[in-house]
């Protein structure tokens, strides 16, 4: 993975945190791309080499610079992975307020597509591409006062898929990852209520942690994963049941 150029997207969260951590490990030049800029350059500052870019990655034209940016800083671009998140309001469908509904989906299901539509030229211009979605177990089974976030990561999943066929006969590779709970920030967004519900659903007992996120990535990011492609693997610790 020497001098591969990985995007991580969602840098500065508690998942993309671990993933740059890793992949820097592994020897990928890294992109980090957040929009708090002062959390993706203290990221950056800890990763020597790396790339800080701050952006909202639900504007079109601030992806396509940021990718742009990548490419000219770099010299090519070879590894996205995607990983913004939120998880919106815990209410039922009949209360989600229409403004909450549209911003959940905007940060999880529009900026997946915006930053994946932009990252398979410089892939194909390289010679090499893997596409690397954080999804959730959620996008799976539906959570319950969740709709928007459930949505929205089942969009990304069938993106996932979507790209996959239609990128087979290219160097890229497009995978999902469909986590059931981390050990992140976003727990803070829950009620209670629903994390105790959420975590009485993994027969493990316990959270994820960030980094056997990342460990599963690296492997998705590598020349080693040659023959998988529009998969969606499951990290739940026992919870998915397909």
């Amino acid at each position: 993975m020497d001098n591969r150029v990985a995007v991580i997207a969602g840098a500065a969260g508690g998942i993309g945190r671990a993933i740059a951590q890793r992949l820097a490990r592994d020897g990928m030049r890294l992109a980090l791309l957040d929009l708090d800029a002062a959390a993706v350059q203290a990221l950056s500052e800890e990763l020597p080499g790396s790339l800080a870019v701050a952006a909202d990655l639900t504007d079109e034209h601030r992806v396509q610079d940021a990718m742009r940016r990548t490419e000219a800083h770099f010299g090519r671009l070879d590894v996205l992975v995607h990983g913004v998140g939120v998880t919106g309001p815990s209410l039922p469908v009949h209360e989600y307020p229409v403004q909450d509904w549209q911003r959940t989906l905007s940060i999880n299901l529009h900026s997946a597509f915006l930053c994946c539509r932009a990252v398979v030229a410089p892939m194909l211009r390289s010679g090499f591409g893997r596409i690397v979605n954080i999804a959730s177990i959620a996008g799976k089974e539906g959570n319950a006062q969740q709709s928007a976030y459930s949505v929205a990561k089942a969009g990304v999943i069938a993106l996932t898929k979507s790209m996959g066929k239609e990128l087979a006969t290219t160097p890229i590779r497009v995978n999902a990852i469909a986590p059931a709970v981390i050990h992140t920030p976003l727990i803070d967004q829950m009620t209670p209520e629903l994390l105790a519900t959420v975590l009485a659903k993994i027969p493990m007992g316990r959270p994820g942690q960030p980094q056997e996120v990342a460990n599963l990535v690296a492997w998705l990011s590598s020349d080693e994963c040659s023959f998988s492609t529009g998969s969606t693997y499951d990290l739940s610790g026992g919870r998915a049941t397909y």
